[in-house]
């Protein structure tokens, strides 16, 4: 249920930014999503199709993509993809790391239609 505050944040983002340059139509939208989100890509489309309803951005696809968690330990510096969800070093085991990516959640790109035909 998480899912519906964040999905019309999206959907108001996008229709504002649509209006904002003249758009008709939005046909897509990008986002980046750190895999290290619970968010569910599935349950966002769905809501979005509901909360779009009546707006430019209604019938718009969402195209989600996943941003690998990476980790940066602070013992021994390596900076790597974090392995199932645990927050320890994959190279030495500490467990004095920091989350460098992983958490993104925003629009990254629009593909929309405007009047003269873009």
């Amino acid at each position: 249920m998480h899912e519906l505050p964040i999905t019309q944040s999206i959907c108001n983002l996008a229709v504002q930014e649509a209006e904002r340059v003249g758009a008709t139509k939005v046909y897509a939208i990008r986002i980046k999503m750190g895999e290290y989100t619970d968010y569910v890509p599935v349950i966002i489309q769905e809501y979005f199709n509901v909360v779009s309803e009546g707006t430019l951005a209604e019938g718009a696809v969402l195209e989600i993509e996943t941003v690998p968690a990476t980790l940066r330990c602070r013992a021994c510096g390596a900076e790597r993809r974090m392995e199932k969800f645990r927050m320890k070093c994959p190279a030495c085991g500490s467990r004095e790391v920091e989350l460098l990516t992983g958490r993104e959640f925003y629009i990254d790109s629009m593909e929309v239609e405007t009047d003269d035909g873009d």
